[in-house]
């Protein structure tokens, strides 16, 4: 099982100091979302820092880029890191498409399908110099000359990882994806009984097996080494919860607990604007399935422990801090020293 990181993404001159810390302490993979800051960039940043360190999306908002866009800026990526990208994809909700990004709203399951092949497509024109004839029912490409082909790439595989937490993505990502990433608010009863079925659908569907995919799965960590320090962690994930449940979207998370009442009073909540009420509607076995805490040698043991069989990659849900590197590879160390 590989142990990774995430990027914070608050300012990108910092980039290039958090990715070689990483390295430093034995994390496998780095991984920038898409919020703040553009991830590429970020990780364009730290893939000029590091020469080990794997760089991933996790994630970049599909939709809101062209499948052209994101070849691209894939290709160009994965040539100046030596092969270390992974394409992490998400689809975003409707809301944050349209209104955030200005673009259409498709039915994500379909389309994410037809951008994926879209984007496969076009790095086997320049990998390979076949013809590109991309013809759906969203995209429609046809259009390569020479002055815009980069030409091969030295290592031309790149994993493209598929994020989600329904049913139609996680039997995507199983059919078609290298990768499958996980919710922050997941569970074990969640990962085991919804995504990983439904993941075997698409890769019965596909020929392929369980080795052809990587699980990977960022989790929300509650590390203090002092009561004090170990409560405020605590309330900071269950903070987040609360935040992520008030999604309709990410209503399973919580139903498959046995808790969709509590999505339900958290929807509305957030409708009414009473955020401050939000935290105090997750009960403590919520925040129990969720969230692993301890000290930073306990979190390291429990990480392994509890995804051993089940993931293949993990990770925590808050960025790695340089400033307390020294807790993060007591971490890692008690996280490598259980394989």
């Amino acid at each position: 099982m590989k142990l990774d990181c995430a990027l914070a993404m608050e300012a990108l001159e910092d980039a290039p100091g958090v990715a070689r810390a990483a390295e430093a302490v034995g994390f496998r993979a780095l991984w920038a979302n898409d919020t703040k800051h553009n991830p590429f960039v970020a990780l364009a940043l730290a893939a000029q820092a590091t020469t080990r360190l794997e760089l991933g999306t996790g994630v970049a908002v599909a939709f809101s880029r062209s499948p052209m866009v994101t070849a691209q800026t894939a290709w160009d990526l994965s040539r100046i890191s030596g092969g270390r990208l992974l394409l992490g994809l998400g689809t975003q909700v409707k809301a944050h498409v349209e209104r955030r990004f200005g673009m259409p709203w498709d039915p994500p399951v379909p389309k994410l399908r037809e951008y994926i092949h879209a984007v496969r497509a076009i790095w086997r024109t320049w990998q390979d110099g076949a013809p590109l004839r991309v013809q759906g029912a969203y995209y429609t490409l046809n259009l390569m000359g020479p002055f815009f082909n980069p030409g091969p790439n030295p290592k031309p595989h790149i994993p493209i990882f598929i994020a989600g937490v329904n049913e139609g993505l996680c039997r995507l990502a199983g059919e078609l994806a290298d990768g499958f990433i996980l919710h922050p608010m997941h569970s074990v009863p969640y990962l085991r009984e919804f995504v990983l079925p439904r993941i075997a659908e698409g890769l019965a569907k596909a020929g392929r097996t369980r080795t052809d995919l990587e699980i990977h799965a960022p989790v929300m960590l509650a590390a203090g080494d002092t009561p004090g320090a170990l409560a405020a962690a605590v309330a900071r994930a269950r903070s987040r919860i609360a935040f992520y449940g008030s999604t309709p979207t990410y209503r399973p998370l919580l139903e498959v607990l046995g808790y969709a009442d509590v999505a339900d009073r958290l929807r509305r909540l957030m409708a009414a604007r009473q955020t401050q009420e939000l935290a105090a509607q997750v009960p403590d076995a919520v925040v129990d399935a969720i969230v692993i805490r301890g000290s930073y040698d306990d979190i390291g043991h429990q990480l392994r422990a509890r995804y051993a069989g089940l993931a293949d990659r993990v990770a925590s849900y808050w960025p790695f801090a340089p400033a307390e590197q020294a807790d993060w590879a007591r971490m890692a160390r008690a996280f490598h020293a259980g394989g």
